[in-house]
């Protein structure tokens, strides 16, 4: 896989690097009387990894023709969001875990309290990090906007966490698990792909939009698949948390109806649909070299 993916793994390095550059920036104010408060932001959102969401908004922005400058605090801002949602899914009153890629989670290291304030920082510091993107003109900041707040909120991301909490109590239908992925994983993967749109000057009507926006659907709720697949038989030390927790809280996911091989043919199904939505857009291979990159994953 190195060798298969290796202009792959060198543009997401390098765009890692960026983007934990700009987001050191963003997290650089102190204030003595809630420095504590910015210690715990860090500690999630500086922890690097391969900013998976940011490289997507900055890629299908650089498809289109925009440049990095214009993308990257969008990519800041998902990433931001992203973060938050990790740190509160490992509160004690979500899944309760108690490691996050290789490390503490955040609240065993600085307490629920902090943790939670922590996260409502990064939520709404995302939408101050739009808001200040002079770069972006204020007609594109108001979309990106709307853009992020409906994919983080509750017809996305919180929606889906909704429906998650509830598929601990009672066994989910097929078609409702796929709606609650679509929601609580895909739609921040969809609103990459629609950051990305704007910080080239595509609307998200645009038909390149729809067709990036189509390709992060499927790809999240492919990412989502393997996580499931991951969560039961990945290497514990390479996941970087503690394995089975969907089976410990009875949560409904796809090894409820598939077995392990079959959720994989699943993920390649779909992995195959967003290389389709996107084979028409000229230079998107690193796009179909991405969505088979995550199909391939192990953690």
């Amino acid at each position: 896989m190195e060798n298969t993916h290796a202009k792959l793994f060198e543009v997401i390095a390098e765009n890692a690097e960026r983007t934990e550059a700009a987001l050191a920036e963003i997290m650089k104010g102190e204030d003595e009387d809630f420095g504590l408060i910015y210690d715990a932001q860090r500690y999630s959102l500086l922890g690097g990894g391969k900013r998976v969401r940011p490289f997507l908004v900055n890629e299908c922005c650089r498809v289109l023709g925009g440049s990095a400058e214009a993308s990257m605090p969008l990519a800041c801002a998902i990433e931001m969001i992203h973060t938050y949602s990790l740190i509160h899914d490992d509160l004690p009153c979500m899944d309760d875990d108690d490691v996050r890629r290789g490390k503490p989670s955040n609240h065993k290291k600085f307490g629920y309290a902090n943790a939670l304030l922590a996260g409502d920082a990064l939520l709404t510091g995302a939408f101050k990090v739009i808001a200040d993107a002079e770069v972006l003109s204020p007609e594109i900041r108001v979309k990106a906007v709307r853009v992020l707040a409906e994919a983080a909120g509750e017809s996305g991301m919180i929606g889906g966490q909704i429906m998650d909490l509830v598929g601990e109590t009672e066994e989910l239908a097929f078609e409702k698990l796929i709606k609650l992925h679509s929601l609580k994983t895909a739609a921040l993967m969809e609103g990459c792909a629609k950051l990305g749109c704007l910080a080239a000057g595509y609307d998200t009507d645009s038909y390149e939009s729809e067709q990036l926006t189509e390709y992060a659907r499927n790809v999240g709720v492919a990412f989502q698949v393997m996580d499931d697949v991951l969560d039961q038989i990945a290497d514990e030390k390479i996941l970087g948390k503690h394995l089975g927790a969907d089976a410990e809280h009875n949560k409904t996911t796809f090894l409820t109806y598939y077995n392990v091989d079959e959720a994989k043919k699943y993920a390649e199904g779909l992995t195959g649909e967003a290389i389709t939505a996107v084979s028409a857009i000229e230079h998107s291979e690193l796009l179909t070299d991405f969505a088979c990159y995550l199909l391939e994953r192990e953690k």
